[in-house]
């Protein structure tokens, strides 16, 4: 910047106006007032405006965040409810409808149980008629084997009996008799109208042992018996 001349031709140098002062000539409704703590109340204002905004501004893209998250998981938590009840409607309606081929099933069941009852009881029947007919067919060819079986009972005794009785069918009797005679007198045999064929009765001073074919069939049919059953 050039020195001015004054009138008097000395030099001087251009004093300008204070900035504040030029400032406030052209202050304008609604700049900056000149007052600094008017100043500063309008800039907090301002401020706690700002704030103001930006919360308002975050309140509602928080609650448009919330509200979509939110529907988010509602959708999913009530799909995941929803395929939970239908699976267990389902089931529901399945066994309803399974359960007439339940009671269907438990029937059959039953019957096929019943079959095998009988054909097990058919089964043991058959058995013990062909056995009975075997020792019908043994005894008579050889009867001496009834004196076998008497023998065995007497030796299982813990001393020889005093005084001793067999009883015998009449008819294995009489073949017995011609057979050993001797065993009579020693043994004590005698013909019962009431004893089976394939019976023999031993009686003591102490003891009666049912010796006869019959008992020892019907201990051999009731663990065959049990075996099936087992099987079964």
């Amino acid at each position: 910047m050039k020195p001015l001349k004054n009138y008097h031709g000395a030099i001087r140098r251009h004093q300008f106006p204070p900035l504040r002062k030029a400032w406030q000539k052209n202050v304008q409704p609604g700049d900056r007032p000149a007052d600094p703590a008017e100043y500063q109340q309008q800039l907090m204002a301002g401020f706690q405006q700002g704030i103001n905004d930006g919360f308002e501004q975050g309140l509602t893209q928080g609650k448009e965040q919330g509200y979509q998250d939110g529907l988010l998981r509602g959708e999913e938590e009530g799909r995941r409810q929803g395929k939970e009840a239908g699976r267990q409607q389902a089931r529901e309606e399945f066994m309803r409808a399974a359960q007439p081929l339940d009671t269907l099933t438990a029937q059959l069941q039953q019957a096929l149980d019943d079959y095998e009852q009988r054909r097990r009881h058919e089964l043991l029947q058959l058995v013990e008629k062909v056995t009975r007919q075997v020792i019908r067919c043994e005894l008579a060819l050889q009867p001496g084997q009834m004196l076998a079986l008497v023998e065995e009972a007497l030796t299982s005794l813990p001393e020889p009996p005093k005084r001793l009785r067999v009883l015998l069918n009449p008819e294995e009797f009489s073949r017995i008799s011609e057979l050993e005679p001797e065993k009579v007198s020693e043994w004590g045999l005698c013909a019962d109208s009431e004893m089976l064929q394939g019976e023999c009765r031993i009686i003591t001073d102490s003891a009666e042992m049912d010796v006869g074919c019959d008992h020892r069939l019907q201990q051999c049919m009731s663990v065959l018996d049990q075996t099936l059953t087992d099987a079964s």
